[in-house]
């Protein structure tokens, strides 16, 4: 199955490449070369075994690629996140780090991945850790600016939901989240896809009626690109995330109860479905952060940098 997820990740990285080399109007950054040399030369090293960059290859080469999906919405738009606002684009790699550890919370008691080869020191697996994390939130926002970047998306008819349908949306979502922590342990491990839908569902409606960015005030409005976006950036993301960690020296192995002869790479084929509402709940859980901590630009953050909002 290895072939099959090399397959995958070749025809997706090669139609964002084809679509950027069809709409860039502009060179391609010189950070955005850097980050090229760097994955290259990153995927070099890790095949011929150099440490440290085997156990460090995940956050250099999400490093990598940041720098160069930044570059190349920079050469289609003119603009973009790490370009016009690094200092929010630094505060979406720190809250990463805590938006992540909430399903590292969940894993402690459904055990659906563990990692393995981290460095011995304590210091330097929480350095790793830290580094990794930071580069989750950003990857998936990039990802998806450089899709809309496209322009595959056109607007269409508002779609509004009733204020009781908002609420049951939330009801599902505490209900998705609160399910696995009440089932007995052993059965709770195959619920672990309600935790990557029950923020969706929780947060969203909340930051619509706080009048923060959110799908559904978007779709309201007849705007279907963030939405798709984010969709395709969790796509996009999942199969990068597990090509790159299939090779690293430290890694993500998963452990839950299903499916576990059916791996492309390190993960069960039916899991990579996750990564599409995995997106979205990146987007509602950074945007509710900003709120909670009272931040002023939190709509200007967490939009898509040419989205209104």
């Amino acid at each position: 199955m290895t072939g099959l997820g090399i397959t995958i990740t070749s025809v997706t990285v090669l139609v964002l490449l084809a679509e950027f080399l069809r709409h860039r109007h502009a060179p391609l950054a010189g950070y955005g070369w850097l980050g090229l040399m760097t994955l290259g030369l990153a995927e070099w090293l890790v095949f011929r075994g150099f440490q440290p960059v085997t156990i460090y290859f995940t956050p250099i080469a999400w490093t990598a690629y940041l720098l160069l999906s930044d570059a190349a919405v920079l050469a289609i738009r003119g603009h973009s996140r790490l370009h016009d606002q690094p200092r929010q684009f630094a505060r979406i790699a720190l809250f990463s780090i805590p938006l992540w550890l909430v399903f590292e919370t969940y894993n402690l008691r459904l055990g659906n991945w563990t990692y393995i080869g981290l460095p011995r020191n304590w210091a330097w697996a929480m350095f790793g850790y830290g580094w990794s994390f930071a580069t989750i939130t950003p990857g998936i926002f990039e990802t998806a600016d450089l899709v809309e970047a496209f322009g595959w998306f056109k607007p269409g008819d508002s779609l509004k939901f009733s204020p009781a349908a908002e609420c049951g949306m939330v009801v599902s979502g505490a209900l998705c989240l609160l399910v696995p922590l009440l089932l007995p342990q052993q059965i709770a491990r195959y619920f672990f896809v309600l935790v990557w839908l029950g923020f969706v569902f929780l947060l969203d409606p909340i930051n619509h009626r706080l009048n923060r960015p959110s799908i559904l005030a978007d779709l309201a409005a007849g705007r279907r690109s963030r939405f798709y976006s984010l969709l395709i950036a969790g796509w996009v993301c999942g199969w990068l995330w597990e090509f790159w960690n299939y090779w690293a020296a430290a890694k993500w192995h998963y452990i839950f109860p299903m499916f576990q002869k059916w791996k492309i790479f390190e993960m069960p084929a039916p899991g990579y479905l996750g990564f599409l509402p995995f997106a979205l709940e990146c987007f509602a859980m950074y945007v509710t952060a900003e709120w909670v901590l009272g931040l002023r630009e939190a709509r200007k953050t967490a939009s898509n940098c040419s989205t209104p909002t």
